[in-house]
């Protein structure tokens, strides 16, 4: 539900934005969503006795250095409308539809082997060019017994399991006998 709303006020957003304002938007939005993993900020910002006009102002007073009229107004308006816990997924719909127009996604690589930086590169440009994206792929160590490309943003998952290509080889094998 969160995410639709947060849509309504992306797509506003962007009928007055330009990409390089929505990208600054987007780290702005970013490093408040990082404030919702605070315990404490999660307290003041549900407490019934804390006024709107006082945590429109927490939140501008944190947004105060980037000198944004779009970000200040945006705060103002969740504030009003009792909307400040969608941030957070404001910052995730703003990330997403920036990856989308510029066609810029990051991905993981799991697997419980080490790969070397030239295959995850090969990955990445082999994905790029399929997808007609530049695609950064990150490699995370895991238990995952085989290899698995994951760009969420993009919808990709590609995996190939070992067990899984040992069983087919079994079976091929024996239908060829």
């Amino acid at each position: 539900m969160e995410e639709l709303i947060a849509k309504r006020y992306i797509k506003a957003i962007k009928k007055s934005s330009d990409i390089k304002s929505m990208q600054n938007m987007t780290l702005i939005f970013s490093a408040l969503a990082e404030s919702f993993n605070n315990e404490k900020f999660i307290q003041i910002i549900n407490n019934p006795d804390v006024s709107k006009d006082q945590k429109s102002e927490i939140l501008l007073s944190a947004v105060k250095s980037a000198k944004s009229k779009d970000v200040e107004n945006l705060i103002k308006l969740l504030a009003e409308h009792n909307r400040i816990n969608i941030i957070p997924a404001i910052a995730e719909v703003m990330r997403k539809d920036i990856a989308t127009t510029s066609k810029n996604y990051n991905g993981i690589v799991d697997s419980d082997s080490d790969i070397s930086a030239k295959v995850i590169k090969d990955l990445s440009s082999g994905l790029g060019k399929r997808f007609d994206s530049n695609i950064s792929l990150e490699f995370v160590k895991d238990d995952f017994n085989g290899i698995r490309v994951d760009v969420e943003d993009l919808g990709v998952e590609i995996s190939f399991s070992k067990s899984r290509i040992n069983s087919q080889i079994i079976e091929h094998i024996i239908k060829a006998i």
